[in-house]
């Protein structure tokens, strides 16, 4: 039996204020992630330093590699499961997961329980990106399908900025920056229980399909095999990059000669970069097409991590530069997920998504631990930038293998 395929215009029927409740409580879900992403970082300095709970160097490693793990499986897991049950219930119960867990993370014990707190926070934080990107892209005509991915996007940066300025206030009294995550994690889910509608989209591919389960080997169907195969490597790539940059960025300064306090500025740098990028790229997109807007971010992103590579006398070029690094490597990755919400169908949009989050993720994890072996090796400026630089082109190769439009659903026996 052939199964009803929704439009792939997608109109949105809900109400203004559920879609402004839909944008606004998805973008702060994903500004908790980007709080997160720099949250660990920021107090490993303090932790070694003060000895908490006996930590060393290596234990930090493990911990930040541990947490890593958790949010790509959480990742991976939650698409499948948002297809067949709903968005809406899977958004709250991972931040509620994610909320908790983190809570606990300051009363931890020793270095194994604040490791398996962090993997455990890891698994609900990781499956609320997939989640808030694909209710945002459901409620947006399919024509505003970048936006609604850059957009929601620019909260994973500007939490990463908040972390920043946050971690230089509190200093020593590190518990603070886990206990403000974790109660606003909860206050958003109470609010998420009452104000969230459920994705239109899914409920009409629902009526459409009955309630049947959506497997992660539909993706690997022809009609979604090339796309799928180009989507998962230039997440992969992208992510790298994002996770990368982000962890060693002012230790790659640092090595190249710049002082500290110059180093350190240039991660801020580079995230306000990340918004505007995602706002430029968004708009873009929407107006020039989505793979070929991707295209053209990987490529210029090519050229500002070589340039990085070249020690500079100028403050004022090297933030220049390090400004421009943020504006389309950070959006090029998310204009991966822009091409998913606008390449498959409602009913696997979910899964499909959810896997190129998951896979990208062990991007994440790759990119800091090569980057940290070249820094180990005393060669992490340049061979650093050079290593980013052809991960970028990498990704522009898996990007310039997608299809251009949108898949039809293959017909259900």
């Amino acid at each position: 039996m052939t199964s009803t395929v929704p439009s792939r215009t997608e109109p949105q029927r809900g109400t203004t204020g559920h879609n402004a409740w839909t944008v606004a409580l998805c973008w702060i879900t994903v500004l908790l992630e980007g709080y997160d992403l720099v949250v660990l970082g920021a107090i490993i300095p303090v932790l070694l330093r003060t000895h908490h709970l006996g930590m060393t160097a290596g234990d930090a490693t493990t911990i930040a590699t541990l947490s890593l793990v958790g949010v790509a499986i959480g990742a991976v897991c939650v698409g499948p499961l948002a297809d067949r049950l709903g968005r809406r219930l899977l958004l709250i119960g991972s931040v509620v997961l994610f909320s908790v867990f983190t809570l606990l993370v300051p009363l931890a014990g020793s270095v194994t329980m604040f490791a398996a707190l962090r993997l455990i926070a890891g698994l609900g934080l990781g499956a609320c990106m997939p989640v808030s990107l694909t209710m945002m892209a459901e409620h947006m005509p399919a024509e505003r399908r970048a936006r609604a991915s850059t957009l929601t996007m620019t909260g994973y940066h500007t939490g990463a900025v908040i972390t920043s300025l946050l971690a230089l206030q509190v200093t020593d009294h590190w518990q603070v920056l886990f206990y403000v995550l974790g109660a606003a994690g909860l206050v958003i889910a109470a609010i998420q229980w009452f104000r969230l509608p459920e994705s239109e989209a899914f409920v009409r591919a629902k009526e459409a399909d009955g309630a049947q389960r959506v497997p992660f080997t539909e993706l690997l169907k022809p009609a979604y095999l090339r796309a799928g195969i180009g989507v998962w490597v230039a997440s992969f790539m992208g992510l790298l990059l994002v996770y990368g940059l982000n962890t060693w960025l002012p230790k790659l300064m640092n090595d190249a000669g710049y002082p500290v306090p110059t180093a350190v500025t240039q991660l801020l740098i580079l995230n306000v970069g990340g918004v505007a990028g995602l706002v430029l790229g968004g708009v873009v997109a929407d107006r020039r097409g989505i793979k070929g807007t991707t295209l053209g971010w990987f490529a210029v992103s090519v050229v500002m991590l070589a340039c990085l590579s070249v020690k500079m006398d100028s403050d004022l070029l090297l933030d220049v530069v390090v400004f421009f690094t943020g504006v389309f490597v950070f959006s090029a990755q998310v204009l991966v997920y822009a091409y998913v919400t606008n390449f498959y169908p409602a009913a696997v949009r979910g899964t499909a998504l959810g896997s190129a989050s998951g896979i990208g993720r062990i991007g994440s994890i790759v990119g800091p631990s090569i980057t940290g072996a070249l820094v180990t090796a005393g060669i992490g400026h340049p061979w650093g930038f050079w290593f980013f630089a052809a991960v970028a082109v990498c990704g522009f190769a898996a990007v310039l293998a997608l299809p251009r439009g949108a898949a039809e659903a293959p017909e259900a026996v």
